[in-house]
């Protein structure tokens, strides 16, 4: 059963909701995955969202662009973590559906990652839900030793090929 909803209003958000999904799948959380527009299909957006709670999801990463108004829905619906990802647009870059979403009314949160912030949008779900699965925790730690390993890597090459030669 899918512990995490990955819900994007466009199939042009793929890409970035991919990045969300790759995560999960490294850190071993499932999840579901759909495309549902909360502007052309009220009746299928309330559904999916009012039955998400007894499908056993405990956070939902809801991506938007332009107005942006699905991950601010499903918090309104939704009763457990939602995350808001802003998608990049060409009329305003993504300011637009960042404002939408970060910029909820009181009682209605919606955490919110940087436009296009589909992987960190799947580590914050996975450290939500870390909080209560200990084993989740040491694989979110792990992940994150990987990250410093990389980057030491990195300065290693650096250092000894110059930056030149990087």
């Amino acid at each position: 059963m899918a512990q995490v909803s990955i819900v994007m209003g466009s199939d042009s958000d793929l890409p970035v909701m991919a990045k969300a999904a790759d995560i999960l799948e490294q850190l071993g959380i499932s999840y579901e995955m759909r495309i549902i527009s909360a502007h052309r299909e009220p009746d299928v957006f309330f559904e999916y969202a009012k039955t998400a709670e007894e499908r056993g999801i405990k956070v939902v990463i809801a991506g938007a662009g332009m107005a942006a108004h699905l991950p601010g829905m499903c918090a309104a619906v939704f009763p457990m973590p939602v995350i808001g990802i802003p998608m990049h647009t060409t009329s305003l870059g993504g300011r637009d559906s960042l404002y939408s979403i970060v910029q909820m009314p009181s009682g209605i949160p919606v955490a919110t990652v940087a436009i296009g912030g589909g992987a960190n949008a799947g580590l914050l779900a996975a450290k939500i839900l870390a909080v209560s699965d200990p084993a989740l925790l040491q694989k979110v730690k792990d992940y994150a030793k990987r990250l410093k390993e990389t980057v030491e890597k990195k300065d290693a090459r650096l250092q000894e090929a110059g930056y030149r030669d990087y």
